[in-house]
């Protein structure tokens, strides 16, 4: 592991830079990065299958384009991107520019960005041309016109519209030299390394971690699944959220392994992933487990499971897990928090701690996605009063949304056309359209 024992116990100095640095000293020439294998579908792009020593470039090259667009130290630089490489490399040169990330969910439009970016004060947008249909970088271009302090767009993938800065030429072999931030005053890890964003009943809240924050959170989640140095670690989750960077992030930064990448959900290509790159460690929505296991997507090719269960209060009746490999519940408590527990040999989830846990109020949670339901009505109320939009409860998103309208299609167009999120939208629309 890359963590000493003295770090660990001290809780001193790494950084997320410092850790992917040492894996990349130690083994310069393993593979750090793999893209999902449908990448091209995603994005537009060729998959990508980066060497930390390739890895380490690209962070560096990308730091410096955000230095050499007037972005300083503690500036807020705000991200959406799939769950690929690009996403991995733009965080990390990020951070190593001495800036702040803020990551976003990928399904967030104009409307919820705007009104989570007006509250930190976000200086650049990093993004991608398109993700499936999607063009993000015009949404991200229709954010900087609402938000003033937004300065620059930069974006990943092919037909970038005029004005946004182009990063695909990060990955380019040529070195690159990089400028080095200033140093701030006191340690390192305690600075400031992302703000993520929490749901609650007065709308979004950011949420500010420093480098030792993620790094306890990553390393409970760690120990817990008990992931060995060197291993290959296979996730569908993105980081986008406390839970996401500890999942995905942390633990191949401490591991010093490979991380693949696997965006939304399709079967035959995780099956195609998890046997490439076996014996592998995966990381999963908890709700999906018994759904993925029947299907026979979670065979003894997989030593570890980590199950993201971001409503925990459907731990309780989740159903026994009896198989090989080794399940590690971990309980989402929104952005405050996270609890790792593995599954005994009962293989019913740990209790948690401190009681039941009831859902916020007022709050809906969709297949990941927090939303508050005052502002979900205020959005309904403006489109079309007479509808009616209700949180019902679903076996494997947690909750749904399912709608009721005049013409349902009309208004989820209509809903589409004005920005906002796609699952609101849907639930206008016949379930078997609603993708």
């Amino acid at each position: 592991m890359i963590l000493s024992d003295t770090q660990q116990a001290e809780g001193t100095g790494a950084t997320l830079d410092d850790l992917f640095r040492r894996a990349g000293v130690r083994r310069p020439d393993a593979l750090a990065l793999i893209d999902p294998p449908n990448g091209e579908t995603i994005t537009g792009g060729a998959p990508r299958r980066l060497t930390y020593a390739e890895a380490d470039r690209a962070i560096s090259a990308l730091a410096a384009k955000l230095r050499r667009l007037s972005l300083q130290t503690d500036m807020v630089v705000a991200m959406q991107l799939a769950n690929t490489v690009d996403s991995v490399i733009a965080l990390l040169g990020v951070l190593r520019a001495g800036m702040i990330a803020a990551p976003m969910p990928l399904l967030w439009r104009e409307q919820e960005m705007v009104a989570a970016l007006s509250r930190i004060g976000a200086k650049a947008i990093v993004t991608s041309s398109h993700v499936g249909l999607a063009a993000q970088s015009e949404i991200a271009m229709q954010v900087a016109a609402e938000l003033f302090p937004i300065r620059h767009i930069c974006g990943f993938g092919r037909d970038l519209p005029d004005g946004v800065v182009p990063l695909d030429d990060v990955f380019n072999p040529a070195p690159t030299e990089f400028y080095q931030p200033s140093v701030r005053p006191g340690p390192a890890a305690a600075h400031v390394a992302a703000i993520t964003f929490d749901v609650t009943g007065d709308g979004f809240v950011p949420v500010a971690r420093s480098q030792s924050e993620l790094i306890a959170g990553g390393l409970a989640v760690f120990r817990e699944a008990g992931i060995a140095e060197n291993a290959t670690i296979l996730s569908t989750i993105p980081a986008v959220s406390f839970a996401g960077i500890a999942l995905t992030l942390m633990p191949w930064l401490l591991a010093g392994g490979t991380l693949a990448l696997h965006h939304g959900f399709d079967p035959a290509v995780f099956a195609e992933q998890s046997r490439a790159h076996e014996p592998c460690s995966v990381v999963l929505p908890g709700p999906a487990l018994t759904l993925l296991a029947d299907a026979g997507l979670l065979g003894g090719h997989i030593k570890n499971i980590l199950a993201l269960w971001r409503a925990p209060e459907q731990l309780a009746s989740a159903v026994p897990w009896q198989r090989d490999a080794a399940l590690v519940d971990i309980a989402s408590f929104d952005e405050t928090g996270l609890l790792p527990a593995r599954r005994g040999p009962d293989g019913l989830p740990a209790p948690i701690p401190h009681g039941a846990f009831v859902a916020p109020a007022g709050i809906t949670t969709v297949g990941g996605y927090r939303f508050c339901q005052r502002e979900v009505d205020a959005v309904m109320a403006g489109a079309d009063p007479a509808a009616v939009i209700v949180a019902l409860p679903d076996a494997h998103l947690g909750q749904r949304f399912a709608g009721s309208a005049q013409d349902g299609a009309a208004l989820a167009a209509k809903l589409q056309a004005r920005g906002v999120n796609s699952l609101i939208a849907a639930a206008f629309l016949p379930r078997g359209n609603a993708a």
